[in-house]
């Protein structure tokens, strides 16, 4: 596999601060406010419907999880040594915060990783890959933590100024650009935040975009 260049992250870091710079910065400072106040994350726009066939054979589709809060990430054959996307800090950081909070106020949040061959085509046999999940996660819930056998690229075409998701490069993890995300998607299938999942920061900071979010909905709820 080719290494990323620093040149080549730079280019990553400008790439994602046109697209997603108001967000992040709204972020940056509403979770370091004093105030008990929060500001709702941006809304990026509706994202691509997507279909997929999971572990047990039946299609499943971008509709099924309406109501739900979803982070979509990437999975490989390689993992979990040699991940797109870094699976300790996931499935740590996020996963085990999901599950252990999943009968409170977390009980509508998913993880849908698509299996990809590493060079971004989606996997035939993702067997290994459930097996892998299984073993290495600890209480793991398969319709929690959802793996996808589809083309990941669907949801993934998401264009922002000009800028698409859909990057290549030598700099990327196989190629692709998209393989490195973990995209958040709110209750109606709108983009909240597009963040990289190759560094131990980034996973925390869209762990705390999920509560941003969870946030927003609990306000709502509080209106009605």
């Amino acid at each position: 596999m080719t290494k990323k260049t620093n040149a080549g992250r730079k280019k990553v870091v400008m790439a994602f601060l046109l697209l997603f710079a108001p967000a992040f910065f709204l972020v940056f400072f509403s979770t370091r406010s004093c105030s008990n106040n929060f500001k709702e994350l941006d809304d990026f726009g509706l994202a691509k419907d997507y279909s997929f066939i999971d572990i047990n054979g039946e299609k499943r589709t971008s509709k099924d999880f309406e109501g739900d809060i979803v982070l979509i990430t990437t999975l490989q054959g390689t993992c979990p040594d040699d991940c797109a996307v870094l699976f300790f800090n996931l499935q740590q950081a996020i996963y085990q915060h999901i599950y252990t909070n999943k009968g409170k106020k977390l009980k509508q949040v998913r993880i849908i990783s698509f299996a990809t061959d590493g060079e971004g085509n989606p996997l035939e046999d993702v067997t290994p890959i459930a097996e892998m999940l299984k073993d290495r996660v600890p209480n793991y819930d398969p319709e929690t933590w959802v793996l996808a056998k589809g083309d990941a690229r669907i949801v993934y075409n998401f264009e922002r100024n000009n800028q698409n998701l859909l990057q290549e490069g030598d700099e990327f993890y196989g190629g692709q650009a998209f393989q490195e995300l973990i995209l958040l998607l709110d209750k109606k299938n709108h983009l909240r935040m597009a963040l990289r999942g190759d560094e131990e920061g980034m996973i925390r900071r869209m762990k705390e975009h999920v509560a941003l979010l969870q946030k927003q909905y609990d306000k709502e709820r509080a209106k009605k």
